[in-house]
């Protein structure tokens, strides 16, 4: 049960991170109707500048903190860039430029930071001593700074569905997602709009990696898996929702890290160790693509169906 529980919350904060990456994945989608294929690498981006941003300032948190205007401004580089001359084409021209962005950048970042994986050590106060972990059940210390993050993945999704369903620009972002043309004609910059909801997605993914730095290794192709996993997340979750993208990434983190942990235990119950342990890796690595097939199949849109809103 003690490992059920720590897996469990390695779920959510994994579930956490998805869903960072993946609500501003879906604000591009359900406003521009744009196949980002390159927002891995903002994620990407924001762990390797709040790493080196924390190493020359001292303070992780500081350097996190900065991470944020600098995956803005290269959000609005790229949409400015690249992304502006897209959003009339069609999706498979989105596909092969967006990946075209995912090679440059990548290569850009190997040829600045190296292709060797860099190491975060967590926060200082929270890496050791009594703030380092919190006794969760009786001799099972937790680390503080993963349950800090499930704390951001509870405040982040209540601030950003204030900001689109109650304030003006969250009127204009759903507006603009299902009649683009009449939002237009009232005298609203669309493209502006489109280049702040793109910018605003790039700060979260880059905001998720500078949160992830301390816990995976940062290296270049660090998005690439999140970014498949993300869009397991819209799809479960339903293009466009920001509700249905919460709750599918908590399942989806949670199945990944309970499934790769428990399965091969419960296979011995069935097979010997050694088939146990080899077909519990391989149905651990299946099981949130099965769960997803099964959610389609009942629910072809998706749990909570945005209909390109948000």
């Amino acid at each position: 049960m003690s490992m059920l529980l720590v897996q469990a919350l390695n779920g959510l904060q994994f579930g956490v991170l998805l869903f960072l990456v993946a609500a501003g994945l879906s604000l591009v989608f359900g406003v521009m109707d744009l196949i980002n294929l390159a927002h891995g690498v903002q994620y990407m981006l924001g762990a390797y500048v709040a790493a080196t941003l924390g190493v020359w300032t001292g303070s992780f948190w500081l350097g996190a903190l900065l991470a944020l205007p600098v995956a803005l401004l290269v959000g609005l580089a790229l949409e400015w860039l690249v992304f502006r001359h897209l959003y009339r084409r069609d999706h498979l021209s989105q596909v092969l430029a967006t990946f075209g962005v995912i090679l440059t950048v990548e290569e850009a970042t190997r040829a600045l930071w190296g292709s060797a994986p860099q190491t975060v050590l967590e926060p200082s106060g929270l890496s050791g001593g009594p703030l380092g972990g919190v006794e969760i059940v009786a001799g099972l210390i937790y680390p503080t700074y993963r349950l800090v993050i499930i704390g951001v993945g509870i405040v982040v999704p209540l601030l950003l569905w204030f900001l689109v369903e109650r304030t003006r620009a969250g009127m204009l972002v759903r507006a603009g997602a299902t009649h683009p043309a009449m939002v237009s004609a009232l005298g609203v910059d669309i493209r502006r709009l489109f280049t702040i909801v793109f910018a605003f997605g790039a700060m979260l993914a880059g905001f998720a990696g500078a949160l992830a730095s301390p816990i995976f290794p940062v290296a270049p192709g660090m998005g690439d898996t999140v970014l498949i996993l993300c869009f397991v997340v819209i799809v479960i979750g339903g293009v466009g929702s920001i509700r249905g993208a919460f709750i599918a990434a908590l399942l989806v983190g949670l199945l990944d890290s309970v499934g790769r942990a428990m399965l091969p235990d419960l296979l011995r119950l069935l097979l010997d160790p050694s088939s146990a342990r080899q077909t519990g890796a391989a149905l651990a690595s299946m099981l949130v693509y099965i769960v997803m097939a099964a959610i389609l199949f009942f629910r072809p849109a998706g749990l909570f169906p945005g209909g390109r809103s948000a």
